[in-house]
């Protein structure tokens, strides 16, 4: 049964480099003999440059991909999984029975609807032509270190932030590490971002930063269809849908729950549902250190949960603003923590794991640092 599961995954995740659909029949990712130390499973960290992606294996189960395929505008995590193996992300292409909207919805991503007037959040391939000049893309450069390990496994990858005009705006390096136990897994997000010759701003805008989009039935109900409109007034209608499978909930640390998370602070924001019957939290975790901590939450009852610093005016209804900048050669880092459980969490368990994360020793790479003083 636990064979097949993981097949199963491994068939539904596949995103083929340049293909618009995933494909069935992937080989299972190979896997390597790593001693285990309790609580904590071996992660093997399994670059596959020929499809584009990096696997991350803890225990025997496929946890996620890192895929940067020619398809999608940015690189992503894809699909993310419970302990048990059991896909907690919207399928890209959305399947039947889940919402099709916002296409640039895929797995866990990183990116900012306004960069010196680009808009890199709505990039997608469904860009109708009249908009692609205001659109930019990140592109993967290279994986700089893939590290398995006994209780742990470390990804660092560079990418660059491209305009339209395919000029670089912006230098990135990314550390992800991942760990799991027998209930739970985990992402380390230390991102750097790098100004090259010239400054560069983030205007407050509301889509940003950190963002994943949920498995259907980790949606909150939906009673009426919505419309929702991007920064650049570009307007989404979101369908009421039958909500029979729907159990989703926000809840964040300042007690603010459902629907009412969105446009507000908070050091952490968990979602609690059920997925094929079986109960899961994630929690995305702010850090002290991040600009525009505590994060505001861009959290969307339809099935978008993302943290969103930089977007002060816009999630604030114009009380406070941010636009934050960079300086030639100058750099930011942004760290956060997602956090899958298999159970309900409370706030306890959650305030209990921000603890951890933020009491832990953080770094960035030392290459991060030389690149930035470039």
């Amino acid at each position: 049964m636990r064979a097949a599961r993981l097949t199963a995954i491994l068939a539904l995740a596949a995103l083929a480099a340049g293909a618009s659909a995933l494909s069935a029949g992937e080989t299972k990712p190979r896997l390597k003999t790593i001693a285990a130390k309790s609580p904590y499973l071996p992660v093997q960290v399994l670059p596959d440059p020929d499809r584009r992606r990096v696997d991350i294996v803890i225990g025997s189960e496929l946890f996620t991909s890192y895929r940067y395929p020619t398809n999608l505008k940015k690189p992503v995590l894809y699909p993310l999984a419970m302990a048990d193996g059991t896909v907690i992300t919207r399928n890209f292409p959305p399947r039947a029975g889940e919402r099709a909207d916002h296409p640039h919805h895929v797995g866990l991503w990183f990116n900012y609807g306004n960069v010196d007037g680009i808009d890199f959040w709505n990039n997608s391939d469904a860009i109708k032509p009249e908009d692609r000049p205001h659109m930019g893309t990140i592109e993967h450069r290279k994986v700089v270190s893939a590290k398995s390990g006994s209780d742990s496994g470390e990804l660092e990858v560079e990418t660059e932030w491209l305009g339209p005009d395919g000029k670089p705006m912006l230098n990135e390096h990314t550390r992800f590490v991942f760990r799991g136990t027998a209930d739970s897994r985990s992402v380390d997000r230390i991102t750097t971002l790098i100004a090259l010759d010239k400054r560069v701003t983030f205007p407050d805008n509301k889509e940003g930063v950190l963002g994943m989009r949920v498995a259907r039935s980790l949606e909150l109900p939906s009673k009426k269809d919505e419309t929702f409109t991007d920064s650049t007034g570009r307007a989404i209608t979101v369908a009421a849908m039958d909500n029979s499978v729907v159990t989703g909930n926000y809840l964040t640390s300042e007690g603010k729950t459902g629907d009412d998370a969105w446009g507000t602070r908070g050091r952490w924001c968990v979602l609690t549902g059920k997925v094929n019957q079986e109960p899961v939290s994630i929690a995305i975790l702010d850090h002290p250190q991040n600009p525009g901590y505590p994060t505001y939450w861009h959290a969307r009852g339809y099935g978008l949960f993302a943290a969103n610093p930089l977007g002060q005016s816009a999630l604030s209804d114009g009380k406070e603003t941010l636009n934050f900048a960079l300086d030639p050669h100058q750099s930011v880092t942004f760290r956060h923590r997602i956090l899958i459980l298999s159970k309900t969490a409370t706030a306890g368990d959650v305030e209990k794991a921000w603890m951890e994360f933020t009491t832990a020793r953080q770094s960035t790479s030392p290459k991060t640092v030389k690149a930035a003083k470039k």
